[in-house]
């Protein structure tokens, strides 16, 4: 590979690029496929001034990516988080474009979000920051160009929002341009869980592979918000024991097992979301640092990125890591975890479920029909089941762990579309 091989401060993007220069150079991709793939199509930043309730105006920075859009609309979510910056989105973004081509879905990769703390915004705050950033980015973002959906710090509110901005500045109701609304307005019954079901869905098919036992496996879920939740609510319901849980507010330790049903309904809840004051017998409270090093057989971390680093990578005990985060091992931490036998299951693989989700939800949306939940259920966990051994399959046979493996599988697809469509514009 002669092309100069891009570098960032952002450890998210510098993983993202590294992770992919090393897939493009194993396949023997060519070199103008690798200068393409390695960058965006679109990358804008937007100035956001809103009116806040005291009567004062504040500027927040936006930002929307469009890493491709070879094999259809871009898709990704926003965020809303003090860390949102341009390489993030982009990092992201990339994440996505592999995630939708791995999971065989006509959609290319995007990601956005704003900086701010949502923890200190009203909700009519909110609403305003989120309609003046559907506002601004209105010009790249449709049905059939970019579909944004929830992320971190985001939900149906936002989304419809959103949506409410964009229709009325189009004169006309367009509810496939975002995805993750709410099942009274055009959302999709088995949407909310998505993402948790198929990280849950990837643990079971894992352990059954390595002829483990699923029923009464322990198991670490970092991160209990959309994801986390429905992933331990689907575990609990396989027969699992969740040890571990935890938030922002720390860890929850149960070597007896978490009372998954409690915990979630403590969450829900909560004012604001939180495990904040949650307790149960034989429960400790550790730190958020302290849970991902409990003794368990998975750690799904299912929080922020670089959860997993090289810091605390060499006292991780669990055998398998299922990511449902975007990135939350880093690659400092992938080469102390291979000696060590771990086997970990890639973001972009794991977490696929709410982006198939969302294809699911834009298809009603474009047709104006709606399914079941057990029929959207019946589609989701397939796909996923087929993904997750299309690319253990490949890492079996070609002696490559399973992160390469899905790489050099979503790579190649978008790369033939990339090469089918040519580069004109």
């Amino acid at each position: 590979m002669s092309v100069t091989k891009r570098t960032s401060k952002n450890v998210l993007l510098d993983t993202a690029l590294k992770n992919f220069y090393g897939a493009a150079e194993e396949m023997g991709l060519e070199d103008g496929l690798v200068e393409i793939l390695s960058r965006p199509e679109r990358a804008i930043s937007v100035s956001l001034p809103v009116a806040m309730d005291d009567g004062s105006i504040r500027v927040f920075e936006g930002y929307r990516v469009q890493h491709s859009t070879a094999l259809g609309p871009a898709k990704g979510g926003f965020r809303y988080h003090p860390d949102v910056d341009l390489e993030e989105c982009e990092a992201l973004g990339s994440l996505m474009t592999w995630k939708c081509s791995l999971a065989g879905i006509p959609y290319g990769g995007g990601k956005g979000g704003v900086s701010c703390d949502p923890l200190e915004l009203s909700t009519s705050e909110r609403e305003r920051l989120t309609r003046t950033f559907a506002a601004r980015i209105a010009p790249i973002v449709g049905e059939w160009t970019d579909i944004p959906a929830p992320d971190v710090n985001t939900g149906a509110a936002e989304m419809i929002w959103f949506m409410d901005t964009i229709s009325k500045m189009h004169g006309k109701l367009e509810p496939g341009i975002v995805t993750g609304k709410p099942i009274s307005i055009w959302g999709s019954k088995g949407r909310t869980a998505a993402t948790g079901v198929g990280v849950a869905t990837c643990i079971k098919e894992l352990l059954e592979t390595e002829k483990a036992d699923v029923k009464g496996a322990r198991l670490i879920i970092q991160g209990f918000g959309n994801v986390g939740t429905y992933a331990a609510k689907t575990m609990d319901e396989f027969g699992a024991k969740i040890v571990g849980i935890s938030d922002v507010t720390g860890g929850y330790y149960a070597p007896d097992g978490i009372d998954v049903k409690k915990a979630f309904d403590h969450v829900t809840n909560h004012p604001k979301k939180m495990l904040e004051g949650y307790s149960q017998p034989g429960m400790t409270k550790v730190s958020g640092e302290e849970i991902l090093l409990v003794d368990a057989d998975v750690l799904a971390p299912c929080a922020l990125e670089g959860a997993v680093n090289a810091k605390n990578a060499g006292s991780i005990k669990a055998r398998y890591i299922v990511e449902g985060a975007n990135g939350p091992v880093t690659p400092e931490a992938d080469a102390i975890l291979e000696p060590k036998g771990v086997i970990v299951v890639p973001d972009f693989l794991a977490n696929s479920g709410g982006v198939i989700g969302s294809y699911f939800e834009w298809v009603q949306n474009l047709n104006g029909y709606f399914w079941t939940e057990e029929e959207y259920n019946n589609r989701l966990i397939p796909i996923m089941t087929d993904n997750f051994y299309r690319v253990w399959n490949y890492s079996k046979e070609h002696d490559v762990k399973m992160r390469r493996a899905a790489f050099l599988v979503a790579i190649k697809r978008v790369a033939d579309a990339v090469k089918m469509r040519g580069t004109f514009l």
